[in-house]
């Protein structure tokens, strides 16, 4: 299964601003990342010579030069199986990847924001067949692209009626992104410089201004949604996107280096961004609008694309999801919420191009798979995921109860690479009692 599609892949804008920590705490100070409990391979089910396959795969990436480093985590039964890092975090200085490397995660963002959601939706602040315009009353008067006309201006008709607030986390609204200029839409999205806004109310005001792709409810359409999401959060809690992360998610679950910006004592472990150069192959230094500043907190925290993590932090965001969304005691959503999160919202209409793939359809914030056959994948039915555009992915199989992440830091180097299809074949291969 593709955890993203190539083309969501290079859209996935992250808008990364890095890491927010809790004021007052140092390096010094701070307890180490608290991982989850390990567990021999064969103990879960997994032969440990076919599980060495994935380690050599991930080897062979580092030592050909595609990838300056990749770090991978395989948990079963909420025990982690295997960890395997190779390469450096820095080509110019040789510094080691390690265990705790911290990672600009971009679009694994957007499930954390869709936690942030859920639990808002537990507490009876909005529900899932709302308008839209009753959180985010700016989008009222919004109007929908149909083309050009024989001058070649802009043809805009009212929008029919509000999207749903499924349809928003479904990206389903109409909304677009900005990231892949190759239609009017989008490229107005990109011109407007809307994710650069000093605010999420400016956001809003900037997405107000434009045309949506389609009409709510038409089709698929990865689009700014997610950061919209982040701004809804703010308006009902009454708390900024990065506190209320910090202190409903990040503190209870231990997730201690997870945050918006990266603060002074992290920025030795912080990993260098690359890109891939498509015509060349080379890895070279990122650079352009992908690359924002991660030195101080952001004025406009990104639900779509701004976090930080590390491995260790992640899984423990990704196996609460794995046991119904609680971890260690904190209760953080019920089970049938985690449940509606992962499942298919998406319409017979909506699935009818296969924006996401053969068999994979699209939950609240995640991908889902829907038919494993279809699909091309050995993970189970239901198993949801992300990934983020500097080759970062994540999944969690409730099925076989398997969790997996996987991080680098080359842009393009997640859609060129596809180290979802091969790690996710590689552990399953590797599953040889999944009963057990």
């Amino acid at each position: 299964m593709r955890i993203w599609r190539r083309g969501v892949l290079a859209v996935a804008l992250a808008v990364a601003l890095g890491a927010w920590s809790p004021p007052g705490l140092s390096a010094r100070d701070r307890p180490a990342a608290v991982g989850l409990p390990r567990a021999r391979p064969e103990s879960v089910g997994f032969s440990p010579e076919r599980l060495a396959r994935l380690d050599a795969a991930m080897n062979a990436m580092v030592d050909s030069g595609r990838l300056p480093g990749v770090a991978t985590m395989l948990v079963r039964h909420g025990k982690v199986v295997a960890v395997n890092v190779h390469g450096v975090k820095d080509l110019a200085s040789g510094a080691p990847l390690t265990e705790d490397t911290v990672f600009r995660m971009y679009s694994q963002t957007k499930p954390v924001t869709g936690v942030a959601m859920m639990i808002l939706y537990e507490e009876g602040r909005w529900k899932l067949d709302d308008p839209v315009t009753k959180y985010v009353p700016e989008f009222a008067g919004l109007k929908v692209y149909k083309g050009v006309d024989a001058n070649g201006q802009p043809i805009l008709e009212p929008i029919a009626r509000s999207a749903t607030m499924r349809e928003l986390m479904s990206h389903t609204a109409g909304f677009a992104y900005g990231l892949m200029a190759d239609n009017p839409v989008d490229k107005a999205y990109q011109d407007s410089g809307m994710l650069r806004a000093p605010s999420l109310r400016a956001v809003m005001q900037e997405a107000a201004a434009l045309p949506l792709a389609s009409q709510p409810g038409e089709q698929w359409k990865y689009s700014i949604a997610v950061d919209i999401q982040g701004y809804i959060v703010e308006r009902l809690s009454g708390q900024s996107l990065p506190e209320f992360m910090h202190s409903r998610i990040f503190a209870p679950l231990n997730m201690r280096d997870t945050a918006f910006w990266v603060s002074e004592d992290r920025r030795g472990r912080f990993a260098s961004l690359y890109a891939l150069n498509p015509k060349t192959g080379a890895i070279v230094p990122a650079e352009g609008f992908m690359v924002l500043p991660v030195d101080r907190p952001p004025t406009a925290a990104s639900g779509g694309g701004g976090l930080v993590s590390t491995l260790a932090d992640y899984s423990r965001f990704a196996q609460m999801l794995a046991n119904g969304g609680e971890l260690d005691g904190a209760r953080i959503l019920a089970p049938s919420t985690i449940k509606l999160m992962a499942s298919n919202h998406l319409t017979d209409a909506q699935l009818a191009g296969e924006p996401l793939g053969a068999g994979v359809g699209f939950g609240l914030d995640v991908g889902v798979v829907m038919d494993p056959a279809r699909a091309g994948t050995l993970a189970g039915k239901g198993t949801y995921s992300w990934g983020g555009a500097a080759g970062t992915w994540f999944w969690v199989d409730p099925e076989n109860d398997v969790v997996f992440l996987g991080m680098i830091q080359v842009l393009g180097g997640g859609g060129a690479y596809r180290l979802d299809d091969l790690s996710q074949a590689l552990v399953y291969q590797a599953l040889v009692e999944p009963a057990k």
